[in-house]
């Protein structure tokens, strides 16, 4: 019976591998990792083609958008960083529900030339949306009224170069990554309050790298196994599996490297960690070790055409990835062995999405490159939008969201009169 119970509970905090089909309610969907369960999506469209609407999006961010129910948000910055916003748009016909000033900022910080200052994605849930601008400020809005219902501007670390990690949702808590040049921990904060709940400090000895060697900026998942549930979190020079209910840490696989971006994936048994920059690899982890599992539980290890920014996609035991530059990768899960490897081109920030049997990676440009999931290299379609996209595309029903520097796309088949 205590089994039970602890499985259910388990299964409440990981949440359903998938949510409505008009829910995208954060950063890689609702199961976290790129993928729908939805069909009838578009192979092919074009600024003329298969476009249900295009509408312009003030400021400048790359967080990509959340759905919940008729609603789209995402937040945004003023060119200079001094006011960061959330915005609504209707799902139906693109226009702007909301557009609120959450916070402003007297001395924004540099930025790399990939960030924005809106990077970090929200996340949705029912009457809620929440809303992460690294040190900058988090806080909770109600989406009916945009009205913010409780903020915090004393999560402090020193990003360096922006902020970019994304918020999740697990039960009631608000758990954040906060790694810094300077310090380096995550928080779980009571969402009806913002209340901080625990916090842990990384417990990797950093004292023999660089300043710009500490920080990180990845998004933590959730996983379920061997009878527990572990928060797995990429920080720099290593990863932790926690407790996401305490924050005490369970594991850690130590390696060389930082600025980690992408966020895990994770499939049989196996986790699937980036180790960031300055020469990315994946590692595959085996769940439900204890300790400094560095030397026991690392499964093997990949480093040709890593990316350093974008995220895999794994599709029952193939891994898929694109790397910065452009060359698109199909890895065995069970062993890392190579299956294929096709350039495709392009420079590339987004991080994959699967639905229907297809693969679509979006690059810098607006060219998305369509790829069947399979064990050899079929491409079906090449698309083209206007503007610079680096933000990752949503998939609510039928349709993607797609946004650009200036717009948000909402791209479907079309349906004749």
């Amino acid at each position: 019976m205590l089994r039970t119970i602890q499985l259910l509970i388990g299964m409440m905090l990981v949440g359903p591998a998938m949510v409505a089909a008009d829910r995208w309610p954060e950063f890689r969907g609702p199961g976290r990792e790129g993928h729908s369960d939805c069909v009838g999506q578009p192979l092919v469209w074009s600024e003329s083609k298969n476009v249900t609407w295009k509408s312009a999006v003030p400021g400048n961010g790359w967080s990509s958008p959340v759905v919940w129910d008729g609603q789209i948000w995402m937040t945004t910055a003023s060119q200079d960083g001094r006011e960061l916003y959330a915005i609504c748009l209707d799902r139906k016909s693109g226009k702007m529900l909301h557009n609120v000033m959450v916070f402003e900022v007297e001395q924004p910080a540099d930025l790399q030339k990939f960030n924005s200052h809106a990077s970090p994605s929200p996340v949705i849930e029912s009457g809620r949306l929440y809303v992460h601008f690294g040190v900058n400020g988090t806080a909770c809005l109600n989406t009916a009224t945009a009205e913010v219902v409780w903020s915090r501007r004393d999560l402090n670390l020193d990003h360096q170069v922006g902020p970019g990690s994304s918020p999740i949702l697990v039960g009631d808590l608000l758990v954040v990554n906060c790694d810094g040049i300077d310090v380096q921990y995550v928080i779980g904060l009571e969402k009806s309050t913002g209340r901080t709940v625990w916090k842990t400090d990384r417990s990797v000895d950093l004292s023999k790298k660089r300043n710009d060697e500490h920080k990180a900026f990845s998004t933590p998942i959730l996983i379920q196994g061997d009878g527990r549930t572990d928060l797995i979190s990429i920080g720099a020079q290593a990863v932790f599996g926690y407790d996401p209910q305490t924050g005490s840490e369970q594991w850690k696989v130590r390696f060389d490297g930082f600025s980690n971006v992408a966020r895990p994936v994770h499939g049989q048994g196996l986790v699937i960690v980036n180790t960031g920059f300055t020469s990315p690899e994946f590692l595959a982890i085996r769940t439900g070790g204890m300790g400094d599992v560095t030397e026991s539980h690392v499964a093997w290890r990949y480093g040709r055409s890593v990316p350093a920014r974008s995220s895999p996609i794994l599709i029952r035991d193939l891994l898929y990835f694109v790397s910065d530059g452009g060359v698109v990768s199909c890895v065995e899960l069970r062993n890392g062995e190579s299956v294929w490897q096709q350039r495709i081109g392009g420079e590339f920030s987004a991080s994959p999405v699967y639905v229907d049997g297809r693969i679509y990676f979006l690059d810098h440009s607006g060219k998305t490159t369509v790829v069947a999931a399979g064990r050899r290299y079929e491409p079906l379609a090449t698309n083209q939008l206007d503007g610079t996209f680096r933000g990752s595309v949503a998939i609510v029903g039928n349709a993607f969201l797609i946004r650009s520097t200036s717009h948000l796309y909402r791209v479907e088949n079309s349906v004749a009169p």
